[in-house]
C-alpha cells in the first residue's frame, strides 16, 4: 500500500481507528491496486468527534480574529511548500492527471484559506442611530458544522467548507467521500501545524450511516454538502427535520451556449475544458453544448481535431492530460451512457468506448467522447453522466436556446460565447443557473461565490457570500432613555 494513512480518523488533534468500522479501501484507479486501507467511523467515533469539536469551538470562536486569520495564512503556507507531495496523493486517490492536481486541488485550497485568513477581522457588526437610542449587530459563530465531501476534488472541498466556517469562529468536522478518503488527514494534519487548536478541524470516515449520523446530531449547527442531487435531498430532508441550517452544492447539466459570431478556437477550448478536464468529473461541467447551426461543423471538426491530441496515459506523468475514472462504479456508468448515446441515435464524432493504454492495462480509462445532432430529451442531454461525454445541440434562435438550456431541473452553471458583449449578457441574465461564464468556462476564483438555481443546490461557497452561511446575526436594542409603561 502506497499511501496508507497513520490511522483512519482525525479527531481532537491526533489519528484514532475505529477497528469495529466497516473496512474500505481507497484504489488507485490507474492501476486498480489497493493504496491504503481504512475503518468507516462508529457511533462512538463519530460522538467524540463531535464532543470535541463543541469544546474546541469554544475556544476558537473566544480566539480573537487576527489570530484566526494568522492560523489560516499559515495553512495556506503549508499547503503551497507540500503542493507535490499533497498533489501526487490526490492523484493516487482520484487518477486525477498530477498536470491538474498540482494547479487545480491542494493549491486552489490554499489560495481558499489565504481568502477567508484574510476576512477574519473584517467581519464586523453595524451601528443602527434610532433617533436618541441606537441598535448594533453582531456576527457570531453557528456552533459546530459538518461537512460532507465528494471525491472529485477532495482537499479542495474539505478547505472551501473548512476555510470559511473556522474565519467565523466554528469548528468543522469533515467526512470526506469513501472513495477518496485520503487528503483531508493531511489537511488536518496541517491544521494543527498551523496553530489551529486541537479539535476545531476534525475528520471521520465512512458511507451514508456516518453522514447521517452527524447530519442528525444534537450539536451540529449546521451541515454542507457537495454531491449529488440525490443526496442532497436525502441530506436536506434529514437536516430539515432537526432545522440544520444548509449548503448544497449539487450536480448539474449545465448549457455552453456557442453564437454564430463566436471565436471557434475559443470556443472549442472552454468545451473541452467544460467537459474533459479531470475526466469529465466536474459537477459544474457545460455538459449540453449548444452551437448554432451555421458554425457546427467547423466547430465540430476543430473540436475532432484537438481531442484527437489528448493524452491517455499514467497520470503520474506530467505529460498526461487525461487519467482514468474515479472507481469501477463510474467506470461502468460512463459506458453505459456512451451506448445510451449511440442507441438513441445521436452521431458519434469521437471516442465512445473504453480506452486502451499499455502501460495501465486495468485502469478505469475511457476515450473522450462527442455526440452530434443530440436532442434535448436524449438521455445524455438530461441525466448527469459525471464522465468526458460532450452533448452537442444545434439551435437557430436566441429566444429558443435560452428557453431549451433553462428546461432542466439542474441550475448550476452556464456559459455564453459571442463576441456581441450586449447578447452576451442579455443572454446570460435569463438563464437560470447560479454560476455563468462569458466567453470561457469552469473558471471558479474563490472571490465568486459558487452555487446553483434550483436542484442543483441552495447556499453558496466562496466570496464574502459564503460568510452568510457561517455565522449569525445578533441585533442588540440600546435605549438610552427612560421606559415608559401603561401603568
Amino acid at each position: 500500500m502506497r499511501a496508507q494513512p497513520k490511522a483512519s480518523h482525525f479527531i481532537n488533534g491526533t489519528y484514532v481507528e475505529s477497528p469495529n468500522g466497516k473496512a474500505f479501501q481507497s484504489i488507485y484507479p490507474a492501476t486498480t491496486e489497493v493504496i491504503a486501507e481504512l475503518h468507516s467511523a462508529d457511533e462512538a467515533t463519530v460522538d467524540a468527534a463531535i464532543a470535541a469539536a463543541k469544546e474546541a469551538q469554544k475556544v476558537w470562536a473566544a480566539t480573537d480574529p487576527i489570530t484566526r486569520g494568522r492560523v489560516l495564512l499559515k495553512a495556506a503556507e503549508l499547503l503551497r511548500e507540500r503542493n507535490q507531495e499533497l498533489s501526487e496523493l490526490e492523484t493516487l486517490d482520484t487518477g486525477k492527471p498530477i498536470q491538474e492536481t498540482l494547479v487545480a486541488d491542494a493549491a486552489s485550497g490554499a489560495e481558499c484559506l489565504e481568502y477567508f485568513g484574510g476576512l477574519t477581522s473584517t467581519l464586523t457588526g453595524e451601528y443602527i442611530d434610532l433617533g436618541g437610542s441606537f441598535a448594533l449587530t453582531k456576527r457570531e459563530p453557528l456552533g459546530v458544522c459538518a461537512g460532507i465531501g465528494a471525491w472529485n476534488y477532495p482537499i479542495q472541498i474539505a478547505c472551501w467548507k473548512a476555510a470559511p466556517a473556522l474565519a467565523c469562529g466554528n469548528a468543522l468536522v469533515f467526512k470526506p467521500s469513501e472513495v477518496t478518503p485520503l487528503s483531508a488527514l493531511k489537511l488536518a494534519e496541517i491544521m494543527i501545524e498551523a496553530g489551529l487548536p486541537a479539535g476545531v478541524f476534525n475528520v471521520v470516515q465512512g458511507f451514508g450511516d456516518v453522514g447521517a449520523r452527524l447530519v442528525s446530531h444534537d450539536d451540529v449547527a449546521k451541515v454542507s454538502l457537495t454531491g449529488s442531487v440525490p443526496t442532497g435531498a436525502k441530506v436536506a430532508a434529514l437536516a430539515g427535520e432537526h432545522l440544520k441550517k444548509t449548503t448544497m452544492e449539487l450536480g448539474g447539466k449545465s448549457p455552453l451556449i456557442i453564437f454564430d459570431d463566436a471565436d471557434i478556437e475559443n470556443a472549442v477550448s472552454a468545451a473541452i475544458n467544460a467537459n474533459f478536464y479531470s475526466t469529465g468529473q466536474v459537477c459544474s461541467n457545460g455538459t449540453r453544448v449548444f452551437v448554432h447551426t451555421t458554425i457546427k461543423e467547423a466547430f465540430l471538426a476543430r473540436l475532432a481535431e484537438r481531442t484527437g491530441n489528448a493524452v491517455l496515459g499514467d497520470p503520474m506523468d506530467e505529460a498526461t492530460s487525461i487519467g482514468p475514472l474515479v472507481s469501477k462504479a463510474q467506470f461502468d456508468k460512463v459506458l453505459g451512457y456512451m451506448k445510451i448515446g449511440a442507441d438513441e441515435g445521436a452521431r458519434l464524432i469521437c471516442g465512445g468506448d473504453r480506452a486502451s493504454v499499455a502501460s495501465l492495462p486495468e485502469g478505469y480509462f475511457v476515450q473522450p467522447t462527442v455526440f452530434a445532432d443530440v436532442k434535448d430529451d436524449m438521455r445524455i442531454a438530461t441525466e448527469e453522466i459525471f464522465g468526458p461525454v460532450m452533448s452537442v445541440l444545434d439551435f437557430d434562435d436566441e429566444a429558443d436556446v435560452i428557453a431549451r438550456a433553462n428546461d432542466t431541473a439542474f441550475g448550476l452553471a452556464a456559459g455564453v460565447f459571442t463576441k456581441d458583449i450586449q447578447r452576451a449578457h442579455r443572454v446570460i441574465d435569463q438563464l437560470q443557473a447560479g454560476t455563468c461564464w462569458i466567453n470561457t468556462y469552469n473558471l471558479t476564483p474563490v472571490a465568486m461565490p459558487f452555487g446553483g438555481y434550483k436542484k442543483s443546490g441552495m447556499g453558496r461557497e466562496n466570496g464574502h457570500a459564503a460568510i452568510e452561511y457561517y455565522s449569525q446575526i445578533k441585533s442588540v436594542y440600546v435605549e438610552m432613555g427612560d421606559v415608559e409603561a401603561a401603568f
